[in-house]
């Protein structure tokens, strides 16, 4: 299991732009509450299933099985 960032480069660039007006919380959830801080629940609790392989909500991640 490996989590790597998209290979996107603009993407990237994209999303830590959002993260950075937001302080931090994923830029794709309106909700600024603890579970949408980056790296946020959703994508630590698909991390944790071994079936899953994929990006995180706002594609700045993915999770290679």
């Amino acid at each position: 299991m490996k989590v790597r960032l998209n290979t996107d480069k603009e993407t990237v660039r994209q999303v830590r732009e959002g993260l950075k007006a937001k302080d931090g919380y994923c830029p794709c959830k309106v909700a600024r509450i603890p579970e949408n801080k980056c790296m946020c629940e959703e994508f630590k609790a698909q991390i944790a299933d071994p079936n899953f392989e994929g990006y995180c909500h706002c594609m700045l991640y993915y999770k290679e099985k």
